[in-house]
Parts: structure tokens; sequence; C-alpha cells
């Protein structure tokens, strides 16, 4: 399913690490990259222009804080992310699924989405796969992500039922997305189990998605299993795809990362 201005350009590999280029509508990314977070459409304390001249090339955006806070309809009547905060390379924007999911306690998951009390005010929203591709459309950032469920990485139980629904919540945001501008990666979770990352990896490819994240780590697991469970999904996620790893973002961590491609 990836079409044009999308292309992932493998240029050299080293073991398992890879160097590559990822052509978006707004700009080519050079992989291995990393990407600063501006969650609520800017990063804190830099501008745009010291964003070039620090030569970043990709921006993260917000969207569960973006939908709150201004709200996605005035970024999408101000002319989208791109002009909203004046940045005008590539951007990415997450599904609103792990800010969601971390609000354990005010917050309620069944099979078609999520209910949760804002963070802000108290009031109640949901999020559904489909919902979380419209908020995204409207954003109109250039890498867009596929609404999962994040879970602890322990407990195999709990941590399979979570593959499941993100499974089917990857199957309903590609049915659910219109802008061709756009590329939604899908998400592979699992936890620390082999068999349930393997499990991920393999239907998630099947799919066909432009690009894939690595989700679920960094939030409580050990350093090892992190790297093994890097080794794993990668050796299984295709060659000729980008790869993002959310969530990870100490040095030691980023070098680790691309060692594993």
């Amino acid at each position: 399913m990836t079409t044009a201005p999308f292309q992932f350009d493998l240029l050299a590999r080293d073991g398992r690490a890879r160097a590559g280029v990822f052509h978006t509508p707004h700009g080519d990314l050079p992989t291995p990259i990393f990407a600063p977070v501006g969650t609520q459409a800017t990063v804190k304390a830099v501008t745009p222009a010291q964003l070039q001249e620090l030569n970043a090339h990709l921006v993260l955006a917000n969207t569960y804080h973006l939908y709150l806070r201004p709200g996605d309809d005035l970024v999408a009547e101000m002319g989208g992310l791109h002009q909203f905060m004046q940045w005008h390379g590539p951007i990415l924007t997450d599904s609103g699924g792990f800010q969601v999911f971390s609000l354990a306690q005010i917050r309620e998951i069944d099979a078609d989405g999520v209910t949760f009390k804002s963070h802000i005010d108290g009031s109640t929203h949901r999020f559904t796969p489909e919902k979380s591709i419209a908020i995204q459309e409207n954003l109109g950032a250039d890498i867009i992500m596929a609404f999962d469920e994040c879970p602890h990485p322990y407990g195999h139980e709990q941590v399979a039922a979570a593959v499941e629904r993100t499974h089917r919540w990857a199957e309903r945001c590609l049915k659910a997305k219109t802008r061709p501008d756009q590329a939604l990666f899908g998400i592979v979770q699992g936890g620390i189990y082999p068999d349930l990352r393997t499990q991920s990896a393999e239907f998630l490819t099947s799919l066909d998605f432009p690009g894939y994240a690595i989700g679920g780590l960094a939030v409580g697991e050990t350093k090892p299993e992190m790297h093994a469970t890097l080794e794993l999904v990668n050796d299984i996620l295709p060659q000729n795809k980008p790869r993002y790893l959310m969530g990870v973002g100490t040095p030691e961590d980023l070098v680790e990362g691309v060692a594993r491609g």
C-alpha cells in the first residue's frame, strides 16, 4: 500500500543497523534519525528556525493533547500543523493511545475504543480507531499512527488481549484513513513476550503498512528485555520499510536501537 510520495530507500546495512531515506511530502528523512518532541505543536524553548539550525528533520506532535487543546478542528482551520506551528519539514503524530491508556484511573476500555476523562477539566471523551484517524487527518502530519493499546509489559494474558485489540484496531484504522498524503504506521505490541511480539510483527506485516512502529517499550521492562525484543521484532519486519522506536529517548537507548535495526 506504499504509494508516492512515500518511499523508503535502504542505502546501507551493517549487521542489523540500517541507513536509508524516507521520502515524505514535506521533505526527505535520512534514517536513523531522532525526532524532537513538540507535544503541543511546539518544541519547548526552541523555535522552528532554531530547529532548522540544529539540523532537525522531523518533529513529533501529540494527538491527545492537541485534540483537547486547542482542538484538531481549529488546527485544520488554520491550515494544519505545518502552518499552525510554522514548521515546514516532516511531522509525525502519535495516535493518542499511550496518553489515553496512561490515564488508568479515569478511562474505560472496550472492544470498540476507550472512554476517558480529560486531565484538564474532567470532561468525558471517547477515542476509537476511526476517531483517532479523523483527528490525525485534521492535524495533517506526514506520518500518523494506528490507534493501539499499550499495556504494561508483564502479564501474558493481559498483554495478549491488548495485542488482539491492537490488531483489530489497526485494520479499522486502515479502513478509516482517507488522505493519500499521510503515511499510516502500524504499531507492534506484545510486551516482553517473544510469542506475542512475533505474532504482532507478522500480523501487521501482512497488512502492508508503509512503515512500522515498535511500541510498548521503555514502560518498565529491563534494558536486556528491551534489546531482546528489538532484535526479535526487527528480524521479522520488512527491510524495505522504515521503523519508528516509540518513547525511547536516552542517548544509550538510541544507539542500542539503531544497532538493532
